[in-house]
Parts: structure tokens; C-alpha cells; sequence
């Protein structure tokens, strides 16, 4: 199935496009928006009606109305580093510029959860945050740390945003957040000079992705190259190898926690990656250097050197911008990508995740940068930066810097509702979204030890009964 990060497939999409459609659309929004629904409430509606206003094009037809923010300043948190934050520095610029609010950007690290519980608790929230986990934006509406959208942002992600989009960011009924950079991490980005040393091809199969890992190493060049000190890349190494091999119905049921991590779906899945994990001539620096390398070196050292430390490397859309800004590699000529591999009889996956902007103080000021966020104005700054992904149905095609990425987005857009969502980022932070422990730990633990399947399965299962309260 193809799915942005846990969404459904179509095999219908091009390899390089296969964004988010899927054999079970119906169940897609299952698990993550099961109880939104459409937003009934008129919560913080009328919040934000400033008495001036600057107004700004849209691409989405008329005027962007945002207000005269002079004297305010703003704090944004957000996960990105790296090139990720400069391309979104140009967006807080931009709105800082039509309103003249002075926003800053404040990192948010790894564990969000637990440092925007503190900033809040401390009574010093920012005043608009990105939730790199929906879980996350679950449990902050529970606890009443969450603004709803005022009607302008509302109105305008009402006007650019599908309704299973709008569904992700509302919670019990309220509208909340605003999905504006999503990404598909159902993706082997890799080196095309190591492919043509090797004499490699694309491969459509895990057993071919293994055989073509085994021709790259008999070239002379590591073939994978694993990020395996950040554990998020670890989970979606697991779910697209689970979405592909135990199907739609069976990851709904896993992200749920409505079935064990003992179950022998999930014995199937480990089995599956040790096939990778537990070869160390396949990994660049072998076990002990994926555990040593972080998201951002892994995708660098695959682009760099001659010959490279890696032929491949497995992540999101997003790598783009990393090998834009960090190496001399050219997305599109140097580095290409092709579709996760499907495992057996299942078909190649598609698993999605997003960032989703929301208001944690209820101003003036937050509420026009979520109006701000939700239009395709937004969306373009962001866009032509590159490693940036936008659900914005009303953003130009034509912002995208190169084909790959725009091929990305129109099947994305071409996706509508049909789509899943990550499966760690459902799940509650403590399992699915801090760093050092949970999933993220559970997975390094068996990256370094990849023959303990039965041992891995019990320390998931009981940190998920933990984490999901029984």
C-alpha cells in the first residue's frame, strides 16, 4: 500500500510519485481521526479580529488579510534543524515582514512533548508550536494546552486544505492545528555513481533491495547507510516493512495497540529487517557507525566523498533539502530516489507524517500566523526552498525547485483523503516520540542486536501497555 507515511498505495502512481493511495482508504483516517470529525465549535472565532489589517496576495484567489502586528513579537517552536529551519525562517520573515511582528524560532529538540509541557507548566508556552506527532496534538488538547483556530485561519485552511487533512488537525470536534509541511517516508534516496560503478538498478522487491545492497558492496562501496542515533528513523525503517508485509488492517490494529507487539505480525517485520540489520557488510560502518550517525550525517555521507561512505539511505522527502544544502550532489542528477521495496506479497509501501502548526496562546498575533501557515503564500516560500511537502491544494505546482519533488507533490495532492498516517507519531509520546526510550530506544536496542527478536518484541510490548495505560 502507499500511504504518506502510513498511507494506502495505488501501484497505479509512478515510482518516483507514489505518494498516498491506497488499498484501504476507507480505514485511512481510522486511527487518527476517528473522533475529529468535522469541527462543530466555534471556539476562538471571534478571538482575532484585529482593527487594522495588512493584506497580502494569495494564490488561492483575493487578498490574505493579516493584521498590524507592530510592537508584537512571537515565538515559534518547531523540531528542524539544519536547512529544514533556514527554509522555514524564510516563511516567519515573510510574515514578519506583512505585519511587522518579530517572531523567533525557538528548537524544540527531539523530546517535544516533554519540552513544550514544561515551557507550558512553567507558564512561559511559545505562542505557536509545530507537533511533529498527532498523538502529541491528542494529549495537548486533553489537557486544554491547545487554542482552537480562530475563524480566519480557519477559514483559510478550510478553503486550501482537504477534509482529511482538516480532519488530522482537529481533535473531539474542534479545529486545532494546520498539517502545512507533511512528507513521504516511503522513500531509498541514492547515489547514482555508486549505482553505475556497481552496475546497480532500482530495485521493486526486498529481496532485489538486499541483491542490489549485495552487488554495491562487492563494487567496493557500503551500500546502506542507517541514521541509527536518531531511533525515529528506526521506526519508519519498521513501519514500512510492516505496512508492506502485515497489510493496512494489521497496522491499524498495531497503532491502535488493539494487538500486541508480541504478535507474530510484528515477529514477521523484525525478522524481515534483521535481514538488513543483522549484515554488517551492508551497513556503512556497520552496526556501531549506524548507531553513531544521526539522520543528518547519514543522508551527507551518502553524497559526499568519491567513492561515497554509502550508496543509499533510507528517509523521507525531506532528504532532498539535506542534500541540497549540505552537499555539492544535485537531487534529480546525482541523487534519485526510488519507492520502499515491497516485502513478499504485499506491495511497496507509503507511509506519511506531518508537522501540524497550533496556537498555544490565545493572541492575536498567534492566530495570524496559523492564517498566515494555511495559505498557499505560505506554501510557496516553503516550497522553494526544496525538502518541503505541502497538503496546500492551492499551492503552484511550479514552486517545487525540481521534478522529483514536484512529482511528489501533485500525487500527494492527486491523493486526496486516501492516505494513513505514521504509526509512531499516533501513538502516545512516551512510546512513539522520545528520544531514549520507548520505540525510538527499543529499536536501536535491536539494531545492535538484531537476533533477539523475541527479546525486542517483549521490551516494545511493555513499553507500549505502559505508554497506551494497559
Amino acid at each position: 500500500m502507499h500511504t504518506l507515511k502510513g498511507k494506502p498505495q495505488r501501484t497505479a502512481f509512478r515510482r518516483a510519485t507514489r505518494i498516498a493511495v491506497a488499498t484501504a482508504a476507507a480505514s485511512a483516517l481510522a486511527l487518527t481521526a476517528a473522533a475529529c470529525g468535522g469541527d462543530k465549535k466555534d471556539d476562538g472565532d471571534k478571538k482575532n479580529s484585529p482593527s487594522s489589517t495588512a493584506s497580502s496576495s494569495s494564490a488561492a484567489g483575493g487578498a490574505l488579510q493579516l493584521p498590524d502586528l507592530h510592537g508584537q513579537k512571537l515565538e515559534v517552536a518547531a523540531v528542524w534543524t539544519g536547512p529544514e529551519q533556514k527554509n522555514f525562517q524564510k516563511v516567519l520573515d515573510e510574515f514578519d515582514k506583512r505585519t511587522g511582528a518579530k517572531s523567533t524560532f525557538v528548537p524544540t529538540g527531539d523530546s517535544q512533548s516533554t519540552f513544550l509541557g514544561a515551557k507550558i507548566q512553567g507558564g512561559a508556552p511559545p505562542d505557536v508550536a509545530f507537533l511533529a506527532q498527532n498523538g502529541v496534538l491528542h494529549q495537548f488538547a486533553d489537557k486544554g494546552w491547545l487554542k482552537p483556530l480562530g475563524a480566519q485561519a480557519k477559514a483559510e485552511l478550510q478553503k486550501n486544505f482537504s477534509q482529511g487533512w482538516q480532519d488530522l488537525g482537529a481533535w473531539k470536534g474542534t479545529q486545532y492545528g494546520i498539517y502545512a509541511k507533511v512528507s513521504n517516508k516511503s522513500m531509498i534516496w541514492y547515489n547514482t555513481s555508486a549505482f553505475s560503478n556497481a552496475g546497480a538498478t532500482e530495485p521493486k522487491t526486498w529481496d532485489d533491495f538486499l541483491k542490489t545492497a549485495e552487488t554495491v558492496f562487492d563494487s567496493g562501496t557500503p551500500p546502506v547507510s542507517i541514521g541509527g542515533a536518531d531511533g525515529w528513523t528506526l521506526t519508519d525503517w519498521f513501519e514500512n516493512v510492516y505496512l508492506s508485509q502485515a497489510g493496512p488492517d494489521k497496522y491499524d490494529q498495531l497503532a491502535a495497540h488493539k494487538i500486541k507487539w508480541t504478535d507474530p505480525s510484528v515477529k514477521d517485520a523484525l525478522t524481515t529487517l534483521a535481514q538488513l540489520f543483522g549484515k554488517k557488510d551492508l551497513i556503512a560502518g556497520g552496526t556501531k557507525g549506524a548507531l553513531g550517525t544521526d539522520f543528518p550525517k547519514s543522508v551527507t555521507q551518502t553524497f559526499t566523498g568519491n567513492p561515497p561512505a554509502a550508496a543509499m539511505v533510507y528517509e523521507a522527502d525531506f532528504v532532498s533539502a539535506f542534500i541540497s544544502g549540505n552537499t555539492k550532489a544535485k537531487v534529480g542528477t546525482d541523487a534519485k530516489e526510488f519507492a520502499f521495496p515491497a516485502v513478499g506479497s504485499g506491495k511497496a509501501p507509503v507511509v506519511s507524517g506531518g508537522d501540524v502548526a497550533v496556537a498555544l496562546k490565545d493572541t492575536p498575533a498567534a492566530q495570524a500566523l496559523l492564517t498566515f501557515i494555511a495559505s498557499p503564500d505560505a506554501a510557496k516560500i516553503w516550497a522553494q526552498g526544496g525538502g518541503y511537502l505541502s497538503p496546500n491544494k492551492n499551492l503552484d505546482m511550479a514552486a517545487y525547485p525540481d521534478d522529483v519533488q514536484r512529482n511528489i507533490a501533485t500525487s500527494l495532492i492527486g491523493a486526496g483523503d486516501d492516505f494513513r498516517f505514521d504509526m509512531s507519531d499516533q501513538a502516545p509520546a512516551a512510546f512513539g516520540g522520545t528520544k531514549g526510550q520507548g520505540e525510538w530506544k527499543d529499536l536501536q536496542d535491536f539494531l545492535a542486536n538484531p537476533a533477539d527478536i523475541a527479546g525486542a518484541q517483549a521490551k516494545l510490548e511493555a513499553d507500549a501497555a505502559k505508554a497506551y495505560g494497559g
